[in-house]
């Protein structure tokens, strides 16, 4: 068999090149830590590290929902805490306010002093985020969720979107809550009924809040409670125009029951005087402190304004106490949603370190079976070079004479 010169030639550089791309691969896959840079150097491995890195860039994104999320539940937290704080402070002063060796002048400067803490209340609702957004304007972040009109009444502007963040394949949580969940949908009264004194009433009797005894008697319908002497009262229900109290007998301070609820009445009623005994429904709390400033400030010169007086600060007593209670639901909502994105979050690192094992395993060299490779890849170049200056060394022509 005849080998061509150019034969040989071709076979040891074909090897040497060989040698050269072997030897460029680990020098690679040594200098860069990765054993698969490419889909050539190993397809299957490297569809399972594509596939992983996009499970990784979820996470990633999950972590920074994650983030701003609790940054934003973190405020809506300080914020509700700090409301409360405002309504505690006006609760004191409306007991204050309550004292009844206080002049109407006393009363003003307490009407100064809540207003004060209605402005704070209003600066608290209308907090922003970091990056500008007002905390409980819902959908509307960039409208201020609450303003004052001209009758200096405080109105929600915001809508009752609520975001809702993505933090794990299946599983979203909302980052804040609407100003009308915060501020504006409190139960008024005791939760189940309101109580309140009618303006023109004459004599010295107030009304409380009332309480109920048996909520399965209770028909929420609209009552009305006048005194047909100051000693005896109806009861009739508007709604039915049905008289569920014919002549009843009045003490003051005796508590008075009908329908599976109690109302007590202290002082002593003019005849025709009147209360009502309403369903409850949701206030505002802006609008609580309102009504209260205002009755605060309107002149308790006879027995009958002091009696509405009083009446009007036992019904903001309980409104407040309602707003403090509807708060405190609010932020354990707050808290148990904290709670949640704390407990994601851990979950989110424990997969990412899994997914990073995973694609570890599949994508780093092996750095002592590299090395390894790499030297015996340099000595088989090494030879081949050698083996090729050898033969190429080896001509017919060094045996001739001339």
């Amino acid at each position: 068999m005849r080998i061509s010169t150019a034969e040989i030639t071709s076979q040891a550089i074909l090897a040497i090149d060989n040698q050269s791309s072997a030897l460029q691969v680990t020098q690679n896959q040594v200098s860069t830590g990765l054993a698969v840079q490419n889909a050539a150097d190993n397809p299957v491995a490297a569809a399972q590290i594509v596939q992983l890195s996009q499970q990784q860039a979820q996470l990633t994104q999950y972590g920074t929902n994650l983030t701003s999320a609790q940054t934003r539940l973190s405020l809506e937290e300080s914020s509700l805490s700090s409301a409360t704080t405002t309504l505690q402070s006006i609760r004191d002063l409306a007991v204050q306010a309550g004292d009844a060796t206080l002049s109407d002048s006393d009363r003003q400067q307490i009407v100064t002093q809540i207003q004060t803490q209605i402005q704070s209340l209003l600066g608290t609702a209308n907090t922003k985020d970091a990056d500008g957004e007002y905390l409980f304007a819902g959908y509307a972040a960039q409208t201020q969720p609450f303003a004052t009109d001209s009758a200096g009444s405080v109105s929600y502007q915001g809508d009752s979107g609520t975001r809702l963040i993505q933090i794990s394949p299946n599983q979203s949580v909302a980052d804040s809550d609407t100003g009308a969940t915060a501020f504006m949908d409190v139960p008024a009264g005791n939760g189940t009924f309101t109580t309140a004194a009618t303006a023109t009433n004459s004599g010295s009797a107030s009304i409380d809040t009332g309480s109920v005894l048996d909520s399965t008697q209770w028909v929420p319908d609209n009552y009305t409670l006048t005194f047909n002497s100051p000693t005896s009262y109806q009861i009739v229900d508007n709604t039915t125009g049905t008289t569920v109290v014919a002549n009843g007998a009045y003490t003051s301070g005796s508590a008075i029951q009908f329908q599976g609820v109690e109302v007590t009445l202290t002082g002593t009623p003019a005849a025709g005087d009147s209360f009502s005994v309403a369903p409850s429904g949701n206030q505002s709390m802006f609008a609580t402190l309102d009504n209260l400033a205002t009755a605060l400030s309107t002149p308790a010169d006879s027995a009958a304004s002091k009696a509405q007086l009083t009446t009007s600060i036992a019904s903001a007593l309980t409104n407040i106490d309602q707003g403090i209670s509807h708060l405190s639901t609010v932020s354990a909502s707050v808290g148990a949603r904290i709670n949640l994105l704390t407990a994601q979050s851990s979950t989110n690192t424990a997969a990412s370190t899994t997914l990073t094992t995973q694609q570890s395993s599949l994508q780093d060299v092996d750095y002592a079976s590299a090395v390894s490779t790499l030297n015996q890849q340099m000595v088989g170049l090494q030879a081949a070079e050698q083996s090729y200056a050898a033969v190429a060394q080896l001509s017919l022509f060094k045996y001739l004479t001339l």
